[in-house]
């Protein structure tokens, strides 16, 4: 049986507690991200496409990881003054914890499980990384920084995004659209 997602705790990066269920109703977007990252870039079109439709009931929640290459080595602190002063980012950011391996946090635990495989050029970005001389995950794990789950009004995952799909990919656009006009 599938685990309730909007029953989760969670910790925000200011450390303040919170559940996907404070967010119920909404479209979600929930991103792993790192701030030292080819993808970090990234940062600003999620701050773009949050900007543009969180008047239609959508959120980006990012949660900092730093499972991949080291690329997220800072603290809470750092790494909130790095989005904003760098990205503006304002929408949510979530205490930083691992998001694959034996001690990703029960988020990604349950959204691996509800979504075991990632649409878009995953196995392009897994052949990059072992021409870098690194072991990329296999599906059911969370591939590299950026990864995207896209959960309905609903509670449940509506889609999973490889991290070489943009904020501004026609594919996720779509997606999120859709969930929108549910």
């Amino acid at each position: 049986m599938a685990t309730d997602l909007t029953t989760i705790p969670l910790s925000r990066i200011d450390g303040s507690p919170d559940t996907l269920g404070n967010h119920a109703g909404k479209v979600l977007l929930v991103v792993n991200v790192a701030s030292k990252c080819g993808l970090t870039p990234q940062y600003e079109g999620l701050e773009a496409l949050y900007k543009a439709k969180a008047g239609s009931g959508f959120e980006v929640l990012g949660f900092p990881a730093n499972d991949f290459g080291a690329q997220e080595p800072g603290s809470h602190e750092e790494i909130a003054e790095f989005c904003k002063l760098n990205y503006g980012v304002s929408f949510p950011l979530f205490a930083k914890a691992d998001v694959t391996g034996p001690a990703k946090q029960p988020l990604y635990a349950a959204l691996t499980e509800a979504a075991p495989t990632k649409q878009g050029p995953a196995q392009e970005f897994r052949d990059k990384l072992k021409g870098y001389g690194m072991t990329p995950t296999e599906d059911p794990e969370v591939l590299w920084n950026f990864e995207k789950f896209l959960i309905g009004r609903d509670g449940k995952v509506a889609a999973r995004f490889a991290p070489g799909v943009t904020p501004d990919d026609p594919a996720l656009v779509a997606a999120i659209e859709a969930e929108l006009a549910k």
